[in-house]
């Protein structure tokens, strides 16, 4: 019997210590029952620590991985990390707008853990003029909202406004993380396409192993929807795992240690969908 597996791809950059980028996009595309392809825009020398080196790749190399994928998977589901130069933010645009990928799930990673710059200023511009257009889904934390919406972002009704201001740069959807923030709960907030919302809320685990939280969420979406689920189902289960990859950790490293990609989702630890707040 033949399985048809949904295929999904990730363009994003390595991690030496597996935990963000490509490493943790398949291992969560494995978890999530979906084949994951890759193309390597980057190769950093990371750990839990930092990033110590980036070596960006050719954007003729990474066009010509983009086409070889595409000449032979049956793509149904795409999401982009972290991009690094302007360069490269051209090449990935172009190639969105030439195969048909199904949906895009875009991960603006600005920023690593450790604190290293990861987004030129100049790729930033060229990635909410040429990739926000294209987005299925957008799925920022706060600073890069901010960034991306040049807003400052403090309460609920700023979220809101920033998410609106997304949705009007192109991206379809938005999700906007509040990881960042020091409530005791973590509240979420999504726009939808056909402009309803919800919050999702979940409590806050005191660890510092977090390391690849937004690449990991970004990939469980793209898993969710290229398994067929529609946005709003996609968003809360993508949640709910990653909530989990947190909650039961596994220690690695000495600094943001990586998350557990085997994790189980308990019923009990499931996000609470809030209408409106």
């Amino acid at each position: 019997m033949i399985n048809n597996t949904p295929q999904v791809l990730t363009i994003a950059g390595t991690d030496s210590s597996g935990g963000a980028g490509v490493s943790a996009d398949l291992k969560t595309f494995m978890a999530q029952g979906v084949y994951g392809g890759n193309v390597i825009v980057s190769v950093t020398a990371q750990n839990t620590r930092g990033v110590q080196q980036v070596q960006m790749i050719p954007p003729a190399v990474i066009a010509e991985q983009i086409q070889s994928v595409a000449d032979d998977l049956s793509i149904s589901a795409v999401k982009t990390g972290m991009l690094g130069d302007v360069q490269t933010v051209h090449t990935v645009a172009k190639a969105l707008k030439t195969y048909d990928f199904g949906s895009y799930i875009l991960d603006p990673v600005m920023v690593a853990k450790g604190g290293a710059k990861l987004l030129c200023d100049d790729a930033i511009l060229a990635l909410k003029t040429q990739l926000l257009p294209l987005a299925t889904m957008v799925t920022p934390n706060m600073p890069e909202a901010e960034v991306l919406t040049e807003m400052t972002i403090q309460t609920h009704e700023d979220v809101k406004a920033a998410a609106y201001k997304l949705q009007l740069l192109g991206a379809k959807n938005v999700l906007l993380k509040g990881g960042h923030g020091s409530d005791i709960a973590v509240y979420d907030f999504a726009l939808l396409a056909d402009g309803s919302y919800f919050w999702l809320k979940s409590q806050r685990v005191d660890t510092e192993r977090t390391h690849g939280t937004g690449d990991t969420l970004s990939a469980a979406i793209a898993a969710q929807l290229a398994l067929g689920l529609d946005m709003k189902t996609a968003i809360i289960k993508g949640k709910a795992y990653v909530d989990a990859t947190i909650r039961d950790g596994i220690q690695v490293g000495h600094g943001h240690g990586p998350l557990n990609h085997l994790a189980v989702i308990a019923k009990e630890n499931q996000p609470e969908v809030i209408d409106d707040i």
